[in-house]
């Protein structure tokens, strides 16, 4: 009879969870960015966030909680119940954090599943617009007779512009201090005020800065030029040959939360961008949509966390 009960009892365990799936969403979900508000990563979040309202049905309201590298906002995501409405939208960075800080709490990999990547975009070299230089080959000559009087900022350790700067330092030999702040906005602030020199960001944030005169474009890191900035060179063509180097963007989950409901979360978020006008206007932002399951994302994912890691390894990073 005990035996009996016990098999009752887990059938029951079973078909509560597709009843429980099929009942989600039916309140607010919340995405936690990591990083401050205004820059491509919490943009990008915002339009997952609005997608998924449109295709979900429920409120969808997004809270930035920057600090530690983007640790705070993520275990915040750990913390709350694995229920699917509290779920993480963050970026590229976001898988590397046991390579870039010393004492990571979590496992971005094991303790995270990806819902969906959502774009990547394509990083742009900009400068302080008020220095003499003009030209890549001109920056390195300087930085390397003065290296005091040269740094780069970066949105965070780890992130796209990070190792874009530390590919930068690699193939130049310029040796280029790298300093780490709180987000893009601060980054790009102190690059355009002179507190810093030069800074590898993607084309959401640089362009328009660019376009007002705030900061100086040296470059690209795409194969090609860009429509949207057709006077600034590739990477490549400034010397660096085959530099390219992309930001991406997506939605996390903590992997405790039913598959279920991840698969819910993926489907509308991958028909979301999959809209024509959500391409358009990405495209026209300089962005490339991407849409692919979990199961590629998670794919993907483990290919640029080797890649990344092995360009950290020889550039001889330590975690901080």
């Amino acid at each position: 009879m005990r035996r009996r009960e016990l098999l009752v009892g887990s059938a029951g365990l079973a078909l509560a969870r597709p009843a429980f799936a099929q009942a989600w969403p039916n309140r607010t979900i919340r995405v936690i960015v990591p990083y401050t508000p205004g820059a491509a990563t919490d943009a990008m979040a915002r339009l997952a966030a609005q997608k998924l309202q449109e295709k979900l049905g429920v409120t969808v309201v997004v809270e930035n909680r920057p600090g530690a590298n983007g640790a705070i906002g993520s275990q915040a995501v750990l913390q709350a119940p694995a229920d699917g409405y509290t779920i993480l939208g963050s970026a590229s960075i976001h898988p590397m954090a046991r390579h870039v800080m010393r004492a990571a709490p979590y496992d971005p990999v094991t303790d995270f599943i990806p819902v969906a990547r959502t774009a990547r975009g394509p990083l742009v070299l900009v400068m302080n617009p008020r220095l003499p230089q003009t030209t890549i080959p001109q920056v390195v000559e300087a930085a390397k007779r003065e290296p005091s009087k040269w740094s780069f900022a970066t949105s965070s350790l780890g992130a796209a512009g990070h190792l874009g700067s530390i590919e930068f330092n690699r193939m130049t030999g310029a040796n280029i201090e790298i300093v780490g702040y709180r987000g893009s906005a601060p980054a790009l602030t102190d690059v355009a005020a002179g507190n810093a020199q030069l800074m590898f960001d993607p084309v959401l944030a640089t362009l328009p800065m660019i376009r007002g005169g705030q900061l100086r474009g040296l470059g690209i890191a795409t194969a090609a030029r860009t429509p949207l900035a057709p006077d600034l060179p590739t990477l490549a063509e400034a010397g660096l040959p085959g530099f390219e180097f992309y930001s991406w963007y997506g939605v996390w989950a903590a992997r405790a939360v039913p598959r279920e409901i991840v698969d819910r979360l993926n489907a509308a978020i991958v028909e979301g961008m999959r809209e024509p006008a959500v391409v358009e206007r990405l495209t026209g932002l300089g962005f490339e949509p991407v849409a692919e399951s979990v199961d590629q994302a998670e794919r993907f994912i483990a290919a640029d966390v080797a890649r990344n890691a092995e360009l950290l390894r020889i550039a001889n990073f330590e975690p901080q």
